[in-house]
């Protein structure tokens, strides 16, 4: 028989030990070692079983086991040291709190996953972990974010192996009643509901469940409650999952829903109300059209005025490398559950208008509903210029106004506890992590060699352990015998260079490039004096057979008897396995097809933890690898071919690991230290360490976005939305005249016939401008290096001086510089001006000379 559901019955806490119960509903935990301690003390077996989870343990450990506790001084003492931790954390001031009255008195931070912790499975991948590390960095920094997401009852899934190495996911149902999460309620004790009206006069109701990350609240809406009907109850039953209807019903719930949720959230604590919203992808778009729903209905505000409010204050952030990976919907989808939704089809089909005129696109709509837009890596944000100037057309790629805020990761979760004990992340210029700049981890130069490679070797030993431990249980999940699962017992070695892959599998990031000569690779591995073993881990998407067929072909490989004690590939890849693979491995692999990595944080990881990085350059590692952090793979740019690619690339690999990789691990001074490789750890933990850092993300973001957004968000509700109202007619008379523009003539006098370099030219433009005026736009002079087909590169602007004017006919003048030798040339350029744009290109219209 079936139960019809599933819960936790929990001892009732003894009186004295009460207080773990807010420690538990604290998220903290999960990065606060000491917290940790305090819940394996509880029952060390058991935190073992429970697989680290203190929710768990909780609701397990027997009640004369608390009772015996509740009479133990020393672990009362250890319970009230956490609780007095836990409240400082929480109340005192932190960085964010010198900023003073222009920083935003709240943020909302949407996107469809958030990966805090194992305990609470709601992430699929990088974009979830990058969430969750940045609600912890904000946290840390005292940011005041809303994160706002969805419960999935299922999560994304769990993963398995068949006995032919096929990928199995199991789905388990996850009862929110065990899981870190409180409802949150109305004063009266009642639940709070917020609805998303849906075609047909239907309704889709959903709970908001609030996890507390250290500081900063997670609302989580959940739709399978019995206010709804049983097809809008599976709206948030797993990530990724469903078709298009399924789709766009979780992506209405988390945008319009998630606004409400902050709403109501705000309402019911106080906090006040967000005045900026970051949409983190195009998943979350929708929040966007919910605002400006709101501010038309309760200040009777036009779409176009509404439009200018909604994206002063709004923040977006791509992470799409390429055009594959954006959602798009069925314009009709879009057309029927918008129909009667309070924004007028007509204003709301072109935010996400694109090529083809039967789709909607969401990260377009990101673009359009966001003033302010970044990628996730320097690179990242080269390739997002190009894949969407389409949407600024007359603009060169470098002025499309998407810029970048290279990705970071939360040190206190990813870094191994014994590395920051002895010191690995001090820094003599102060707290690095609430400090401005990129400070220098000098702390780890006052370690001996010896002593950080013998820690190095403890957490190589550390990951070994678990790696026999998950081969095993691998082993007899798939059909062996206890008999057959001996050889897990020697497997790998604490003294083998090992070297990790771990991340999603989708075909870019090439899981099996390194199989590409499959008897090179078998060499490395079994190198009689120098040998190599590789950890491997990576979840496909459930509907993705293409991925599902590399982990195949890699667990085919891996099984040979000959060199399975050397190279495994693990399932179910999550926290808690990442977690092991970054504190034990020598060498982080990645070996992307560039430049489609936005940014790939895994190698920032192992970083962190000493961990050299063979890499591709692509992402972040484009930007921060320096020659003495790891290796850089060369790449086969501009190679058509994908195979002669990947034998090129791969052969880039095995070469590197072979002449320089495997002889710097094994070369070795008197003491048995590898004295270079381990000032090439130094190095790193050094150098790159502060710059991965996820409060540096988190500062970015809060000095280069949020705090801009803000001040615009407030200028355009002041004196109930007077200049928003202002700028939209503006806008519209600008648009409406714009075809009259025109650079009617520019002259050059200076230089003389030959031009010097230190000589100046004069430049003199007439523009004319029907029904606008100089003050509505601005005038540049653009000049650079010239190309054979008179391409302007280098690009240098200045603003051209208004001289005077004759009816529609304006002049206006400059003085351009000649500071270089060589080809030159210039040009004159005509661009709509207003304090209010963040970038002159914002609204895509320009008319050069």
């Amino acid at each position: 028989m079936r139960a019809l559901r599933r819960f936790t019955v929990r001892a009732a806490l003894p009186e004295a030990l009460t207080p773990l119960s807010q420690l538990v509903m604290n998220l903290r935990w999960s990065w606060h070692a000491e917290t940790r301690d305090l819940f394996e003390a509880l029952d060390p077996e058991l935190w073992q079983t429970c697989g680290n989870d203190p929710v768990k343990v909780l609701g397990e450990v027997s009640a004369e086991r608390l009772a015996t506790l509740s009479r133990d001084r020393r672990f009362l003492r250890h319970l009230q040291d956490a609780v007095d931790d836990l409240e400082d954390y929480l109340s005192s001031a932190h960085w964010y709190q010198s900023l003073g009255p222009d920083a935003p008195r709240s943020i909302a931070y949407f996107s469809a996953e958030f990966g805090i912790t194992e305990v609470l499975p709601q992430y699929s991948g990088g974009l979830g972990i990058l969430a969750g590390d940045h609600l912890k960095a904000a946290s840390d920094l005292g940011v005041p974010l809303i994160g706002v997401g969805l419960l999935y009852r299922a999560g994304y899934f769990e993963q398995g192996l068949s006995a032919d190495g096929w990928q199995l996911e199991r789905y388990p149902s996850l009862d929110p009643h065990g899981l870190p999460v409180k409802l949150l309620r109305q004063p009266d004790g009642s639940t709070v509901v917020v609805s998303v009206p849906l075609p047909e006069g239907r309704t889709l109701h959903a709970h908001v469940w609030r996890a507390q990350v250290g500081r900063v609240s997670l609302l989580l809406l959940d739709s399978d409650i019995e206010e709804n009907a049983p097809a809008e109850r599976g709206v948030t039953d797993r990530l990724y999952g469903g078709d298009e209807d399924h789709r766009l019903r979780q992506e209405m719930l988390l945008g319009i829903g998630g606004v409400r949720a902050v709403r109501a959230y705000c309402q019911l604590t106080g906090t006040p109300q967000p005045e900026v919203f970051h949409a983190n992808e195009g998943h979350a778009g929708f929040q966007g059209v919910e605002r400006i729903r709101e501010l038309t209905e309760s200040h009777g505000l036009s779409f176009a005025e509404a439009l200018q409010a909604v994206r002063a204050g709004t923040v977006f952030t791509t992470h799409t490398p390429v055009p594959a990976g954006i959602d798009r919907f069925p314009r009709t989808l879009i057309e029927r559950y918008f129909a009667g939704f309070g924004v007028p089809l007509e204003h709301l089909i072109p935010l996400g208008s694109e090529d083809d005129p039967s789709k909607f696109n969401m990260a377009h709509m990101g673009l359009r509903l966001g003033q302010r837009a970044n990628g996730v890596s320097q690179l990242h944000g080269h390739v997002s210029r190009s894949m969407f100037s389409d949407l600024w057309p007359g603009f060169d790629q470098g002025d499309v106004p998407i810029g970048s805020i290279t990705n970071g990761v939360h040190a206190p979760t990813w870094t191994a506890r014994e590395l920051v004990e002895l010191g690995t992340q001090t820094s003599s210029e102060g707290d690095p992590f609430e400090g401005q700049g990129p400070a220098s981890f000098d702390g780890v130069d006052r370690i001996p060699s010896g002593e950080l490679w013998t820690t190095r070797r403890m957490l190589r030993g550390r990951l070994v352990d678990e790696v026999r431990r998950r081969l095993r249980e691998t082993a007899l999940s798939r059909g062996a015998a206890e008999a057959e699962v001996g050889w897990t017992d020697t497997a790998f070695d604490p003294d083998v260079l090992t070297i990790g892959f771990a991340r999603r599998v989708p075909s870019y990031k090439r899981l099996t490039l390194m199989l590409r000569d499959p008897e090179r690779l078998r060499a490395l591995l079994l190198d009689p004096e120098r040998p190599v073993q590789l950890v491997i881990a990576g979840k496909s998407h459930p509907a993705d057979d293409g991925g599902k067929q590399l982990i195949q072909q890699m667990v085919k490989f891996a099984d040979d008897p000959a060199i399975r004690h050397r190279i495994a590939f693990l399932p179910g890849y999550d926290i808690g396995m990442a977690r092991y693979l970054y504190w034990g491995c020598d060498v982080w692999l990645n070996n992307p097809l560039r430049p489609l990595e936005a940014c790939g944080t895994s190698g920032m990881k192992a970083a962190l933890n000493g961990g050299l990085n063979l890499s591709i350059r692509d992402g972040w590692w484009d930007e921060w690898f320096d020659g003495q952090n790891g290796w850089s793979i060369p790449t086969a740019d501009g190679v058509d071919d994908h195979d002669r690619r990947d034998d090129v690339e791969a052969r880039a690999i095995y070469d590197l690991l072979s002449t320089q990789v495997v002889p710097r691990f094994y070369e070795t001074d008197r003491d048995g230290v590898p004295s270079r490789w381990v000032e090439m750890v130094r190095h790193t933990l050094r150098e790159t360490g502060p710059k991965v850092l996820a409060t540096r993300m988190v500062r970015d973001y809060v000095e280069h976005l949020y705090v801009p957004a803000a001040g615009s968000a407030r200028t355009m509700a002041d004196g109930g939305y007077a200049p928003a109202r202002d700028e939209a007619q503006w806008r519209a008379r600008l648009q409406e005249n714009w075809s009259g523009v025109r650079v009617a003539h520019v002259e050059a006098t200076g230089g003389g016939d030959t031009p010097e370099i230190g000589s100046t030219l004069a430049l003199r433009a007439e523009v004319e401008l029907p029904h606008l005026t100089p003050a509505d736009i601005e005038v540049q002079a653009a000049y650079g290096r010239v190309d054979d087909a008179d391409g302007l590169h280098e690009v240098t602007t200045v603003p051209m001086a208004h001289e005077h004017t004759e009816g529609s006919r304006h002049w206006f003048t400059a003085t351009v510089p000649l500071e270089r030798t060589g080809a030159f040339g210039y040009t004159v350029r005509v661009l709509p001006h207003s304090e209010h744009l963040a970038d002159p290109a914002e609204l895509g219209l320009v008319r050069s000379a």
